[in-house]
């Protein structure tokens, strides 16, 4: 997840040599830019940055929260939801390797706005499908695979052009904070006018209010500037990169690997668990908005105070409790057990991912070659991730194909919710480094 900028940081008082703004991933700056700014702070750019990543989030939680609910309402398959996901992420890993080229070479804020488009069509072929979309699941996450690996491989990149070491951390915090705001209000505004108005307009409705938040984020997209480009891309620098003998990508990459297994299928099995256990989008939105004011409380706290020597620590506090809150499941599985789950997730997860993020964009900013290289390395770490996703949706789908079983279902969701553990054992050599 994350932003470019254009504009250089300075210490106060000191303007940085332009072998420095490179490390950091920043664009030497104008004349206008070179005014000393306040060490770790977010300039405008950042901030512009995180604007449209707000409206993006926003729109997704509108709508993005109750797709699932949508397509198991139409048919009450869990292996069909798992196939649409699945779908989804191979279909980003592929866009965000055929996509490098663009953002490398070429305007990489048009990929993030046609990003932003393209989730827009995603949700207008949702409403010209309706009760129909089921049928169509696999080209519904061709499309919104495309729109998430153009948005996020373009976004990644400005972010590191737009942070620092000194602000990564502040931004990724800002970046949670925003994300949990968004997730107060939309997804329980979501909730309440489908259960006021009803199935067809209450999708309808929200699934239009989206796309209406979506073209606003592109035309506020045209406010950030426009990005340098330099060098050509690399087509096969993951396998490159991977292949050299004490290259730290190797236990980073496996690290990605555990993160996305859990992102993959916790992303919509615990929304559509507390529907099914509620049978009411209304109970969906609440659990949202309750989990998401805690949220962002605690991604507030860690941008504001997990600082660099902190990060090894705090990761395996935060990896270590988002496996412990999934026991309570072995006891019932309801609306009790699955808030006690979010609210944990929500004062946790923080603790766990905002390390895991600064620590990995500070490696690709950590020589002038790796800089130069940050597009290539914001694929390969998308693919990573992208590989874990696929890999966890793939394990959801063949045991949900075998078995059912209250009992089976929370053992696949320990097993895989145990993954962030792994996630910090490979990292925690990366996170040891810090940078003076």
């Amino acid at each position: 997840m994350h932003n470019d900028q254009s504009m250089q940081r300075t210490h106060p008082g000191k303007l940085k040599s332009d072998k420095n703004n490179y490390f950091e991933g920043r664009d030497t700056p104008t004349a206008e830019e070179n005014k000393p700014q306040k060490k770790g702070r977010l300039d405008s750019q950042a901030i512009l940055l995180l604007i449209v990543h707000t409206l993006f989030g926003s729109a997704n939680a509108l709508s993005g929260t109750f797709v699932g609910v949508y397509l198991w309402k139409a048919k009450n398959d869990y292996a069909l939801i798992g196939w649409f996901t699945l779908a989804t992420h191979l279909t980003m890993a592929i866009t965000f390797w055929l996509a490098g080229k663009w953002v490398k070479e070429h305007n990489k804020m048009n990929c993030l706005r046609i990003g932003v488009a393209v989730s827009a069509v995603f949700y207008m072929l949702v409403l010209w499908l309706g009760a129909n979309s089921f049928h169509y699941f696999v080209w519904l996450g061709i499309v919104q695979g495309i729109s998430a690996g153009l948005f996020w491989v373009a976004f990644n990149v400005v972010y590191f052009e737009v942070t620092d070491p000194d602000n990564r951390d502040r931004f990724n915090g800002s970046v949670g904070l925003l994300g949990a705001c968004a997730g107060i209000i939309a997804p329980w505004i979501s909730g309440l006018l489908i259960v006021s108005l009803g199935d067809v307009a209450g999708y309808r409705l929200i699934f239009s209010i989206s796309l209406g938040i979506f073209l606003l984020g592109v035309i506020i997209s045209f406010f950030l500037k426009k990005r340098k480009v330099q060098g050509s891309y690399e087509w096969m620098f993951p396998i490159r990169s991977l292949r050299q003998a004490e290259t730290p990508w190797k236990r980073v990459s496996l690290a990605l690997v555990f993160q996305g297994v859990r992102e993959g299928v916790f992303g919509f099995m615990i929304a559509l668990l507390v529907y099914i256990s509620t049978s009411s989008e209304a109970s969906l939105g609440n659990f949202v908005l309750i989990t998401s004011a805690v949220s962002l409380v605690s991604f507030w706290a860690a941008g504001r105070f997990i600082k660099p020597r902190f990060r090894k620590v705090s990761m395996f506090i935060g990896s270590t409790m988002v496996v412990a809150i999934i026991l309570p499941f072995f006891w019932k599985m309801g609306y009790s057990t699955l808030l006690i789950f979010g609210l944990g997730s929500a004062l946790f997860f923080p603790m766990y991912s905002v390390p895991m993020v600064s620590a990995v964009f500070d490696l690709i900013g950590s020589t002038e070659e790796s800089a130069k290289q940050r597009e290539e390395y914001i694929v390969l770490r998308e693919l990573a991730l992208n590989v874990g996703r696929v890999c966890g949706v793939l394990l959801f789908i063949s045991v949900i194909s075998w078995s059912k079983a209250p009992f089976v279902i929370n053992v696949l969701l320990l097993i895989i919710g145990s993954s962030p553990l792994f996630s910090w054992y490979f990292m925690k050599k990366q996170l040891s480094v810090i940078k003076p």
